[in-house]
């Protein structure tokens, strides 16, 4: 059976096929990569570097705040290159692109999920970067390997749940000025309502309250455990299963948004 015909009759294989699509484009711009490690290195280095005695506070699990600081800007990253996901869409639907890809037997499933695996594969790319650049910062990792490994799955999942949900935005709204302003709306609010720069301890008690309910926190309290030389392991399923419940939640709304698009073309 030809590749074409496989990919017509197999959900799985049109899948594969719309995410190498896009793994092409991001391969022909490998600036890309490097322009979406800027702000990590900034977090990792100047802010690690300014704030590294806020450790002696208390409560933050390690001595070395760069320690601390890595799982965050791994999980940061995650949810700023992901949110922009519906801009990509946003694209192809004035280019036209979607809609020819509406007129062929691909699956409306397939189209979304097709950014969602290739967003996935970056993010993860991504992340190992930024965990290597820490360790050559002089960060250490207690975990081991299984920990970077949950970290990077945490990171995946989360910028599954925004990347998604930002593709149907894209389908929804079809505005780039609606795109970005709820994206500015969310970013800064999720960012510092969570762990990532502050250790819960030294956080204002509604602060940390509210953190709680914070997906970005559950990727980073679960990354931070899974590298820690104690990992707390009901923590770290609790939070990945919560993750995952979201991940496939926005998947499903992602991949409906498409399938209501394609009745009103």
């Amino acid at each position: 059976m030809s590749a074409e015909l496989t990919a017509r009759v197999n959900p799985l294989a049109q899948t594969w096929y719309m995410t190498q699509r896009q793994l092409m484009v991001f391969l022909r711009q490998p600036a890309y990569l490097l322009i979406t490690l800027i702000q990590p290195v900034v977090w990792l280095f100047l802010f690690g570097n300014l704030f590294k005695k806020v450790v002696e506070l208390g409560g933050f699990g390690t001595t070395s705040y760069l320690d601390y600081l890595v799982p965050g800007v791994v999980v940061m990253s995650a949810l700023s290159s992901n949110m922009w996901a519906g801009m990509t869409t946003l694209d192809e639907i004035q280019r036209g692109t979607l809609n020819r890809f509406l007129t062929t037997p691909v699956s409306r499933a397939a189209l979304a999920n097709g950014t969602v695996v290739n967003n996935g594969l970056v993010t993860a790319l991504q992340s190992v970067i930024i965990v290597l650049l820490g360790l050559a910062g002089g960060a250490s990792y207690p975990g081991g390997l299984a920990g970077i490994v949950i970290l990077v799955v945490t990171s995946v999942l989360l910028g599954t749940v925004f990347g998604a949900f930002s593709s149907a935005l894209g389908v929804l709204v079809q505005e780039r000025e609606s795109i970005i302003g709820i994206n500015t709306f969310l970013l800064l609010p999720l960012t510092f309502l969570s762990s990532a720069f502050m250790a819960p301890a030294q956080m204002p008690p509604w602060m940390r309250h509210v953190a709680d309910f914070n997906p970005l926190n559950w990727a980073m309290v679960a990354g931070r455990s899974a590298m820690s030389a104690h990992p707390d392991w009901p923590s770290i399923l609790l939070r990945s299963g919560a993750l995952l419940t979201l991940a496939l939640a926005a998947v499903w709304l992602s991949t409906r948004t498409f399938a209501s698009y394609q009745r009103k073309v």
